[in-house]
């Protein structure tokens, strides 16, 4: 098999950075292990939170005990994923959806879950580096200096690539035993490189951000693109090789697909944004949906965020959804930083069947919700999956610019997470369905204020129905196709 380390598209690294790879890749042996001899077990179980919504069934893998179920292999999709951050978990869940109604069974691959193989070692390893640095980049000085380089021009390089690559070959083993002629969408790069390296035979390779870096390069996948201006920039591999001109991506190695999102959400577009309107016409509370990213840094602008909004909620005018996803301490300091909110909380705390009868209940016309909800849950899953039930029935929702910028419902975008997040708000401000960045919460109030006072919700629900009708939100179901497509040649 060819080193993909060694060159990229036909892009050769140099023998300082392929040494440099290596040595990466040594390191992460020394601390972690070697376990390509282990013969991991596959056990396939039903997934009790999305599963029933979904469809999804997960895949364990283990070197204990024996093989236990087996996959589908004429109509199973593997939806590959890590747990880092909120974004790949929920871009996976849109990948299911379509896959379930189209008929398919996908099987979950979260290659951040399995604490016996150097794999999840790697990668938990590295998603502690990258939450840290989530969290200190609220210091302006670490985020100028450090974070938003890093994110921006770091993870761009072909030799960043070349590295991921060396170490991916750490993560192959969790594939052994899986049946190699099952395709494979993988929602962050890792498994895809893992399952090339380990042989599996049909692999896309989803990208997740608008901002081309070969961070996201899996050489032998077939790589998706949400955005236009994205799929320029791979194509060519625009600026990383520095200000050398690169060899580009072969044409059949690349394809737009419009953003990935849920079949729950599309199908309801119309709907759902007709709904918006009448509330709005109705003089109801405009509903604003606050979700926090999984790297848990927002919440100080949460805070002021719900300051200004209080007395908007109790004259009528506004309402909050809070999801604090898995960070309940996020939530607890809120609530007693902010005490003037404490008699219009109402707590969806830990409790599945409550968060799914209330974001029902939200969804009909009849019911008039009022106050501020919060939720919260320990599981992972649910932490994700609740902000994709509230979305439908809320008006605006309030999000960083990360993998949320690409959801068909009025957004209002604050202060990013890493330079890379600026070109969703910039995508999203070009189609129409969210605000510019607010950097700071001066800006951030005036959007407010726009949504409540002036046609701007009006707006941006006529750009999402139009958006609909042009397919920029057909992504996930393009993604599930092709993955299908591939095994069908």
């Amino acid at each position: 098999m060819k080193d993909l380390a060694k060159e990229i598209f036909g892009n050769v690294i140099s023998d300082k950075d392929y040494n440099s790879a290596l040595k990466s890749k040594k390191s992460y042996m020394k601390k972690y292990g070697d376990d390509s001899g282990v013969d991991y077990k596959i056990k396939v179980t039903d997934n009790k939170v999305i599963g029933p919504l979904l469809g999804v069934k997960n895949v364990e893998v283990t070197a204990k005990g024996n093989s236990e179920g087996e996959m589908d292999t004429q109509k199973g999709i593997i939806v590959g994923n890590i747990r880092m951050g909120f974004g790949h978990y929920r871009i996976s869940m849109a990948m299911a959806s379509y896959a379930r109604h189209l008929g398919y069974t996908p099987y979950w691959m979260d290659l951040n879950s399995y604490p016996e193989t150097t794999c999840t070692k790697v990668i938990g390893h590295q998603n502690d580096l990258y939450s840290l640095g989530s969290r200190l980049s609220k210091n302006a000085l670490f985020n100028k200096l450090v974070w938003e380089p890093t994110n921006y021009e770091g993870f761009r390089a072909l030799t960043y690539n070349s590295k991921d690559q060396k170490n991916a070959e750490l993560m192959a083993p969790v594939y052994k035993n899986v049946p190699k002629d099952i395709p494979v969408i993988a929602t962050h790069v890792w498994p895809a490189q893992a399952a090339i390296h380990a042989g599996m035979k049909h692999v896309v390779n989803a990208i997740p951000d608008n901002w081309p870096m070969a961070l996201h390069l899996s050489e032998g996948s077939l790589h998706t693109i949400q955005c236009r201006n994205a799929y320029m920039g791979y194509r060519i591999l625009n600026g990383m090789n520095k200000k050398k001109v690169c060899k580009p991506m072969p044409q059949d190695s690349l394809v737009y697909t419009g953003h990935y999102i849920d079949y729950e959400l599309v199908s309801n577009i119309e709907k759902d944004c007709e709904a918006r309107l009448d509330r709005k016409k109705n003089n109801k509370p405009m509903r604003f949906l606050l979700t926090i990213g999984g790297a848990g840094a927002q919440k100080e602008i949460f805070a002021e965020i719900i300051r200004y909004l209080l007395p908007h909620i109790r004259n009528g005018k506004a309402m909050l959804y809070v999801n604090v996803g898995d960070y309940r301490n996020v939530w607890d300091q809120l609530v007693s930083e902010i005490s003037d909110m404490k008699g219009l909380c109402t707590e969806h705390m830990d409790n599945w069947e409550d968060t799914l009868s209330f974001a029902q209940k939200a969804l009909d016309p009849e019911e008039d919700i009022t106050g501020i909800h919060a939720f919260y849950h320990k599981d992972i899953f649910e932490a994700v999956y609740t902000t994709n039930l509230l979305m439908r029935s809320c008006d605006v929702l309030v999000t960083k610019p990360s993998e949320l910028a690409f959801y068909p419902v009025p957004k209002l975008f604050i202060r990013r997470v890493g330079k890379h997040e600026m070109w969703g708000a910039i995508h999203s401000a070009e189609i129409g369905d969210g605000t510019l960045e607010c950097r700071d919460i001066p800006h951030t109030i005036q959007m407010l204020d726009q949504f409540l006072e002036t046609r701007l919700l009006d707006e941006m629900c006529e750009a999402i129905v139009l958006n609909k009708n042009m397919g920029i939100y057909d992504g996930a179901k393009k993604v599930v196709e092709l993955a299908m497509g591939l095994k069908e040649e």
